[in-house]
């Protein structure tokens, strides 16, 4: 765990200001339906961005709460914003994949950025942070960092944890040359790749992986850089309830199936040895009765938990600032559980609901 995940933890990215050198334009992307409310906030935020040249691209698909209405409003206002309505999805493809690219296709930069309707910018700097790597060190791929508001109860902290954890595996990889997965509130990536490679081909039937499947067919350890940075991320609010929470992830494990090798047997590995780790050490200390055994697995984990801990806190502070990340051998237990069990349905399944 230390070896691999504590990449992120002692990874030092050069933050500091430095004037660009080259600001090509930038076209935000955002794929909404029924999303008239976040529209009216999102918008107003993403036209703050500092930056010269870019436009915010929402493609309103089939929405039928007002957002039409409340784009027009809101075009008026903000000369960034342009839209593209959808009101009808081929039967052969997936909704999302359809909106975004009818919106790469007429996007009007090269630089793209991905976002979702739910998904505010921690700050001004945001787009220019995000796309550096593409505009100035020539890479295709940018990979950002999605956070999810801080709120009272056991499923927020349960969905921040996961969401750490879920970062620290895909930055830390990156890190080793070996990128597998990106998430869609927080992307960049040229649109001339994405059209010259044909990306969604072969992919238009799965209901999700518009982001990590992108990224797992086409990122390399030459085109891909991370974004490590609490200026650069986005934030969300989180699933209140643990159904819809439960229906969100058994969709991302759905899209997992279709990883290429190397990244499935890179996340089994762990898995099964975090599996086999936690196991292994409840047989033992249920079968074993010499007390001075018992102290040392006892004390192995403990350890183990300790390492856990030290090793999220730094990760975490590099994505969000200062953050106390607590009861960590708890929610790995958690997280054990629920994604071998959501893991495995998601993983089985045919089908899954899109909202």
């Amino acid at each position: 765990m230390l070896v691999v995940f504590g990449k992120l933890s002692y990874f030092r990215q050069n933050n500091t200001d430095q004037p660009d050198q080259q600001l090509e334009g930038v076209s935000i992307i955002i794929a909404a339906r029924n999303e008239a409310r976040n529209l009216e906030v999102l918008i107003p935020l993403l036209a703050q961005q500092n930056y010269e040249a870019f436009e915010i691209l929402v493609i309103n698909d089939r929405s039928f709460d007002g957002t039409r209405e409340v784009l027009a409003q809101l075009m008026i206002q903000y000369p960034q914003l342009r839209t593209v309505t959808i009101d009808y999805t081929p039967a052969h493809v997936t909704p999302k994949k359809y909106a975004l690219t009818l919106g790469i296709k007429v996007a009007k930069y090269d630089v793209l950025v991905l976002t979702d309707a739910d998904c505010l910018p921690a700050t001004q700097d945001w787009v220019k942070l995000l796309t550096r790597p593409i505009r100035m060190q020539g890479k295709v791929f940018a990979l950002g960092y999605g956070a999810y508001h801080k709120e009272k109860g056991f499923i927020n902290a349960l969905i921040r944890y996961e969401t750490w954890f879920t970062a620290i595996q895909y930055f830390s990889f990156a890190l080793w040359k070996a990128p597998f997965m990106g998430i869609g509130r927080n992307l960049a990536y040229r649109r001339q790749y994405f059209m010259d490679q044909k990306a969604f081909k072969g992919l238009w039937h799965i209901l999700g992986g518009d982001d990590d499947l992108y990224v797992n067919r086409h990122a390399s350890r030459k085109n891909t850089a991370v974004v490590i940075d609490p200026r650069s991320i986005t934030y969300s609010t989180p699933k209140k309830k643990f159904n819809d929470y439960f229906l969100q992830k058994q969709r991302h494990y759905q899209a997992g199936r279709h990883y290429k090798a190397g990244a499935k047997i890179k996340i089994g590995i762990y898995a099964l040895s975090h599996l086999f780790f936690w196991a292994t050490a409840l047989v033992l200390i249920c079968n074993i009765k010499a007390w001075e055994l018992i102290l040392l697995i006892t004390v192995i984990i403990l350890a183990r938990a300790v390492l856990q801990w030290s090793t999220f806190n730094q990760a975490v502070e590099k994505l969000e600032g200062k953050q106390k990340v607590m009861w960590t051998m708890f929610f790995d237990l958690m997280y054990l559980s629920y994604f071998w069990v959501i893991g495995a349905k998601g993983y089985l399944s045919k089908t899954v609901r899109w909202k």
